[in-house]
């Protein structure tokens, strides 16, 4: 019964935010035929025919109920920019934003726990301070910003990556499955390690910040004093407690890149969901533009379930309120 509240309540949110979309892209100046409208060859005819042929003719609310029957039908409805389904549209981008995703997040939290750790474990020591200064400059730096230094050292100083895209085009058609695959993961490092430095440094100051808690509660002072070594503490009790809000922040993140991949994706030409909506604004093309918003909403949706079940795995007693994580311990 939780379960179904919950996902009525997911569904409700993504409802909300496509909807809150759906009228702001149209409250804002032009649609999707501006510039073709703009030439003088053609008839008003023809104009009325094209803002009736994509639904753009009647009022916001005639044009909405379209679009919710439309959506209750499984139809996102028709990209104007790329002549296709907006479905079909971002089938072809996910993929990419999702190896870019997976790649990214799994190196980055594996990095950021790690170093986290040992600053925490090394508190004021030099190689905390060195790391701390780092993982700040990592978290203040611009993505845009971060991407072209990457690019400008790994394509043009270094000349060991291509300068953007997914795939060698000039790759044969003949090629191996294992030169294709390496021809994949040469095109992946650079956005992808842009990414990792960006993620690496918000989960290493959290981690550390978590653990640092975590170390100075008082159910770490009693396993101590009942002899347990201090590496058991550290990494049976003090770690594994402190990997919630990393978690959490795991959750986040998922959905988070959607969004902060567009400059990534941009600078580096990879052919994913960020470059597919910023097109997709750029050339206001109202469909394609509400579907992206719906995948981001309902990868929020899916990011806030696993964090919720990675949680409950952690500490099955998380469901609690007011659970002690050191009672364990007693």
């Amino acid at each position: 019964m939780r379960t179904l509240q919950r996902a009525c309540q997911s569904l409700l949110t993504v409802l909300v935010v496509a909807t809150a979309t759906f009228v702001l892209v149209r409250l804002a100046p032009g649609d999707p035929f501006t510039s073709a409208l703009e030439n003088t060859q053609l008839t008003p005819a023809l104009r009325a025919q094209l803002r009736a042929t994509y639904g753009l003719d009647g009022s916001i609310g005639t044009q909405y109920l379209h679009w919710i029957g439309a959506l209750a039908h499984g139809s996102l409805g028709w990209s104007t920019s790329m002549s296709m389904p907006v479905s079909q549209a971002i089938a072809s981008a996910l993929p990419a934003t999702l190896a870019l995703m997976g790649t990214s997040l799994g190196i980055a939290f594996a990095l950021g726990i790690g170093i986290g750790a040992l600053q925490a474990r090394r508190q004021g020591s030099i190689a905390d301070r060195l790391l701390g200064a780092g993982t700040l400059v990592g978290a203040a730096v611009p993505d845009f910003w971060l991407a072209l230094v990457v690019l400008l050292g790994g394509a043009y100083w270094l000349r060991l990556f291509p300068v953007g895209g997914a795939a060698d085009p000039l790759l044969p058609l003949t090629a191996g499955a294992g030169t294709v695959v390496i021809d994949r993961l040469h095109h992946l490092v650079l956005p992808a390690g842009t990414l990792v430095l960006l993620i690496t440094a918000a989960v290493a100051r959290q981690q550390r910040a978590a653990l640092l808690d975590r170390l100075g509660a008082g159910w770490v002072r009693t396993a101590t004093a009942k002899g347990v070594s201090p590496g058991t503490v550290f990494r049976r009790h003090a770690l594994r407690n402190a990997l919630g809000p990393v978690v959490t922040l795991a959750g986040l993140a998922l959905p988070a890149l959607v969004g902060g991949a567009v400059f990534v994706e941009t600078v580096f030409a990879w052919p994913g969901m960020g470059q597919l909506a910023s097109s997709a604004v750029a050339t206001r093309d109202y469909h394609l533009v509400i579907g992206c918003v719906i995948v981001g909403s309902l990868m929020v949706v899916v990011g806030s379930a696993l964090a919720d079940v990675a949680l409950q795995r952690l500490d099955p007693r998380t469901a609690d309120a007011g659970a002690d994580p050191g009672a364990r311990l007693a």
